[in-house]
């Protein structure tokens, strides 16, 4: 499970699928719905969260968003009813480590994107998270 704290818009077509339907799971981790998962890493920081189920459907929300911006059809029923406008923490060394690993994935995956991205001198973030000072998440797992 990658629950990205990029913004979608960096993610290939099989990163954005597949960040839709890891969402959904984490979703179903979080309401209760399954027991497989419960003390995945990536679930922690919106556990951590006082209104989990709020934040993974705003974070949902921005991906469903992607989808449609590039003509997608995912179905946003599956999203949470109730959403939250506050913001999540992300660290700077999160987010560096992010875009260094995607990086690599769309070396293989999709080369022309990564050429597209790869002189963004600043990366947007999941709009869900705010960047904050410090190194990679304590949750990570570094690969």
């Amino acid at each position: 499970m990658r629950l990205w704290s990029l913004h979608p818009k960096y993610l290939d077509s099989k990163g954005l699928v597949a960040l839709w339907r890891e969402s959904l799971l984490a979703q179903a981790v979080l309401s209760g719905q399954t027991k497989g998962y419960t003390k995945h890493p990536q679930l922690l920081r919106f556990k951590q969260h006082e209104q989990p189920l709020q934040a993974i459907a705003t974070y949902l929300m921005y991906i469903l968003q992607e989808s449609k911006e590039r003509g997608y059809r995912f179905d946003e029923t599956k999203v949470g009813d109730v959403r939250t406008e506050c913001k999540m923490k992300v660290t700077k060394g999160q987010v560096d480590y992010e875009w260094k690993w995607l990086c690599e994935k769309l070396k293989v995956r999709d080369p022309s994107l990564l050429e597209t991205w790869k002189h963004v001198a600043k990366m947007e973030v999941h709009p869900l998270f705010e960047v904050v000072d410090g190194e990679i998440e304590a949750w990570e797992k570094i690969v």
